[in-house]
This record gives structure tokens, C-alpha cells and sequence, in this order.
């Protein structure tokens, strides 16, 4: 589920709040996974964290400006 900024600015606040815990739930599990299978590291890590900082970013510029975008 990697997105480019521009489709993620494209989404109102809610469902990336959504799309938010999805994603730091599967963050979760990954790390389980990972730790259960010691070389098993995927880039599925990296895309996950780089979606989340993508959200995070977004949703801060969001609320510095004022513009709540629902």
C-alpha cells in the first residue's frame, strides 16, 4: 500500500486517520514477524513507515493551515 503524497493529500482527514491505524496495527505485526523469523526483514517495513510519516505529515500540515478538508 505505497502511496505518493499527492494521492494521499487527495483523501479527507478521516480516512487517513483510518488508514493511519490500519497501518500502525500492521506495523505491530510486523514487528512480531520480524522478531519471530530473525532474517526475515521485508521492505513491507520500510513502505509501511514511509506511508505512516506520508499520513502524519499530511494530517499535520492540515491542521497548521486551518483547512480540516472533510
Amino acid at each position: 500500500m505505497k502511496k505518493a503524497i499527492t494521492d494521499i493529500r487527495g483523501e479527507d482527514s478521516t480516512e487517513l486517520k483510518a488508514k493511519l491505524n490500519d497501518l500502525r496495527k500492521e506495523q505491530w505485526q510486523l514487528r512480531f514477524r520480524g522478531s519471530a523469523d530473525a532474517g526475515a526483514k521485508t521492505t513491507r517495513h520500510r513502505e509501511v513507515r514511509t506511508t505512516i510519516a506520508r499520513i502524519l505529515t499530511v494530517l499535520g500540515e492540515r491542521t497548521r493551515a486551518g483547512d480540516k478538508k472533510q
